[in-house]
């Protein structure tokens, strides 16, 4: 089956304004979209819009058709209730690329007892003959706001000669609140290799010409067995909460570092784009482009 694991190491890495580095190791789920009911059916510890110990909500991902922060409001955007893959195509076509039948895999960390915190969770999309087509890379922070950057095939560089994977390489102002100690205008730099046998996924920030933190992602394919996945259970358990502890413990680390602290409430106006917004952004009051 084209679903799997990916077994993997998280690094960051702080260059200024104080150096700070930390890795640990996670497992995430690369998911064929095409592939949730089978999924659902031969996993015991998975399950699919229910509980189980990993639970995939198709719910919990690209939530466009709630209030938008400071931006175009999608009055159009498919409901959160219909299938994820429906809402992956239809967020393609409004940008002007068409799905048209090919296969999107999710590499994602579902709900774990029913707790779910992706930091990132990444959708690489083919067209129906197998080449690689979009990326979308689904920020999200923690007040539980999102935000998708779109990587079309401008983007893409082919592969090298040496057989190194198809990537998405691109730059833009993030204007999205995600870290105390990032600004809302620092660059995401993103460079995401196509997922094959490895996975190989970078965001670097930049302000300006400098890169300030660079964030890592690699790992190897696992078959997504029913023993595979009871193993990980047992290596990582409770992973989500885990993933939460530890960025609020070294944001405490970086703190005592007197790395410059931002309010998430100072700079509402260049928050952008910013779906499920948090109440320091007055999501009653949704701000709109003209």
């Amino acid at each position: 089956m084209p679903s799997c694991l990916y077994e993997c190491h998280v690094m960051h890495q702080r260059f200024t304004p104080a150096a700070h580095r930390f890795v640990y190791r996670i497992f995430l789920f690369g998911i064929d979209l095409d592939e949730l009911d089978e999924l659902d059916r031969r996993l015991p510890l998975f399950s699919v819009d229910r509980p189980n110990l990993f639970s995939f909500r198709q719910s919990d991902y690209l939530k466009l058709d709630g209030p938008v922060h400071n931006g175009a409001s999608e009055t159009a955007a498919p409901s959160s209730a219909i299938p994820l893959k429906q809402r992956v195509a239809a967020f393609l076509r409004t940008r002007g690329i068409e799905l048209g039948g090919g296969r999107v895999t999710l590499v994602t960390l579902p709900r774990v007892l029913g707790h779910i915190f992706n930091p990132v969770s990444f959708y690489f999309c083919h067209d129906r003959h197998g080449a690689p087509l979009a990326a979308i890379a689904e920020v999200t922070n923690t007040f539980r706001e999102s935000k998708p950057f779109l990587l079309g095939t401008e983007r893409l560089v082919a592969p090298g000669a040496a057989g190194a994977p198809a990537a998405f390489r691109h730059r833009e102002p993030k204007f999205f609140y995600v870290s105390p100690f990032s600004d809302v205008d620092v660059a995401f730099d993103f460079h995401l290799k196509v997922p094959g046998a490895a996975l190989s996924l970078q965001i670097d920030d930049y302000t300006g010409a400098n890169r300030m933190l660079t964030s890592m992602l690699t790992g190897r394919r696992e078959s997504l067995s029913r023993s595979r996945l009871a193993w990980y259970a047992l290596k990582y358990p409770l992973l989500s909460l885990r993933i939460v502890a530890l960025i609020h413990w070294h944001a405490l680390l970086l703190w005592f570092k007197k790395v410059p602290w931002f309010a998430k409430a100072a700079r509402p106006a260049d928050q952008r784009d910013v779906h499920q917004p948090h109440s320091s952004l007055h999501p009653g009051r949704p701000r709109t482009s003209p």
